[in-house]
């Protein structure tokens, strides 16, 4: 798990390069790698951001489906959740989300879509079945199940309730009335893409950047270390299927045990591309953070990253790792801020 996620980690950057570096004007440099024009990238220009009046009734609707009263018949087609337990523990392939199911088709053992019908989206229930004794899988034949099924939502048209101030008050917290709930759905909706907006304008002019940057030469400590990992992990993925790497290399990739470490290493000197060119930008810009502003960030990371607290995060990333890549939003940021937007 910790190699895992350290691997997913690396395109952000693995860990902080604390190295000298000089800048001047428009433009930062250190040992290995120099950016010129980095503030003011030109990138492609994209819409601003907008929500219309269709589109909040839109999502209102698609929300609303979540309260509708109409029941599930034959010939529907709903989305469900399942979770198979046999003999109190759950069973490969026996569980999925958001699966689309037309009742009636018989694509589950007999009695699964039948118990479907006459609920609700919302409903949670539980289905007792039998396996088929001429079940196509071996050791599910005959057997009793469980499955605990979750209707999510009946697709196509679907009797919605009308919206009033009555159902804002268990839709909103702060909402009265349907206005002012359609306000605050309009404004929700114009805070996402924005977010969305900021996060393409940064990724364009970091892009742009490191098509720019002219690398000197690569840290041979970090290159080792970085290809180590990547080789590490991908031989961990071959143990887990119990072939040797370049068998499993050859049987899913077709690719050959030579061709991939070529591969791991362009994949290394782009991780620690990112890496050099972040650290540089950030030191001729003053962005890098205090240890203060480095906590506030971690608890950040590990909100983002689904961990309970900062030490679960460090349990595995050390703080170089985090380092990085907090230096590495803060650049991307202040590119995305920065960057001038040209029209075709």
């Amino acid at each position: 798990m910790k190699k895992r996620l350290i691997a997913m980690m690396l395109c952000l950057g693995m860990s902080a390069a604390l190295l000298a570096g000089c800048s001047g004007g428009n433009q930062a440099s250190n040992d290995y790698v120099t950016v010129v024009g980095y503030k003011g990238i030109e990138i492609d220009d994209i819409d601003e951001p907008e929500v219309t009046d269709e589109e909040v009734d839109t999502y209102i609707n698609s929300l609303l489906v979540g309260y509708s009263t109409q029941e599930v018949k034959a010939g529907d087609v709903v989305n469900i959740d399942y979770v198979g337990v046999m003999d109190g523990e759950q069973f490969d392939g026996g569980s999925s989300q958001g699966v689309d199911l037309e009742i009636g088709s018989n694509t589950f053992i007999p009695g699964f879509e039948d118990s479907i019908v006459g609920h609700k989206a919302g409903d949670t229930f539980d289905f007792n079945g039998k396996f088929p004794d001429d079940y196509r899988i071996e050791d599910l034949k005959g057997r009793d199940v469980v499955f605990t099924i979750t209707v999510n939502y009946i697709n196509g048209d679907v009797d919605v309730p009308e919206l009033d101030d009555e159902l804002v008050a268990t839709l909103s917290d702060s909402a009265k009335t349907v206005d002012e709930y359609k306000k605050e759905i309009k404004k929700q909706l114009e805070e996402n893409k924005q977010s969305d907006y900021e996060a393409q304008l940064q990724s364009l002019a970091w892009d742009a950047v490191l098509e720019k940057t002219e690398i000197e030469k690569y840290p041979e400590d970090k290159l080792e270390e970085y290809s180590s990992m990547m080789m590490e992990q991908y031989e961990s993925y071959a143990k887990d299927c119990d072939m040797e790497l370049e068998d499993m290399l050859q049987s899913f990739y077709q690719m050959s045990l030579d061709d991939f470490k070529e591969q791991v290493d362009t994949a290394a000197k782009e991780s620690i591309k990112q890496e050099l060119v972040a650290e540089a930008i950030a030191k001729a810009e003053k962005l890098e953070p205090t240890d203060k502003e480095l906590d506030e960030e971690f608890e950040k990371l590990a909100k983002d990253y689904g961990y309970a607290d900062v030490d679960a995060l460090r349990e595995v990333a050390d703080d170089d790792t985090l380092r990085s890549i907090v230096i590495q939003n803060r650049v991307r940021e202040f590119l995305g801020k920065h960057a001038i937007q040209v029209k075709e």
